[in-house]
């Protein structure tokens, strides 16, 4: 859980460091980790802006926790929502889509089950999806035009989504291309 928690926090863009004394072979994985590998010492909180503890040793976490509390740092206890101050969502993501699903703390194994389920549903491709969309957009405002005038539901309840998934990329661009009205060639 910890490794996978340092995973998203790093795909984020964080600057992510581990205090443990040992680590698992996924966390020492994860090259773009710090890790100190010694046990937590009071008053290490408050070098950091957000925490997580994940320890799953009640006292080492409660520490932790009570450390971010009175240092002002936001943390999130892994199976303890009590003792969080933010809660880490199930994310999915497809080049710049991003499907995060929370149950505020009160299911993380429902959370990762409607995350796999939605990304799933929405299928493989909706990153391309989303970039040639985008890409739509832009020249529909580089050419002075209104995105409100395009019927954006349509298209995506059409054949669009189907298209691209397919590996159609010409079919979905001229069918955009058609839709809007500009080029997105070149």
């Amino acid at each position: 859980m910890a490794a996978r928690k340092a995973g998203e926090l790093v795909r984020c863009g964080a600057l992510v460091t581990v205090i443990a004394p040992e680590v698992c072979a996924a966390m020492a994985a994860l090259t773009a980790v710090a890790i100190a590998p010694r046990a937590y010492a009071p008053g290490d909180a408050a070098g950091y802006r957000l925490v997580v503890t994940a320890t799953g040793i009640p006292d080492v976490d409660g520490a932790v926790y009570a450390d971010a509390e009175a240092a002002g740092v936001w943390v999130n206890s892994a199976d303890d929502v009590a003792h969080c101050t933010f809660i880490l969502p199930s994310v999915h993501r497809d080049g710049p889509v991003t499907v995060a699903v929370s149950t505020g703390g009160t299911s993380p194994a429902l959370a990762r089950w409607l995350r796999a389920e939605l990304a799933e549903s929405g299928g493989p491709g909706l990153g391309e999806l989303a970039d040639l969309l985008g890409l739509a957009r832009q020249r529909l405002h580089d050419a002075g035009r209104s995105t409100e005038k395009v019927d954006w539901a349509a298209l995506l309840d059409g054949p669009l989504p189907a298209l691209v998934r397919a590996g159609e990329g010409e079919a979905a661009r001229s069918l955009v291309e058609d839709a809007t009205g500009v080029s997105l060639s070149g």
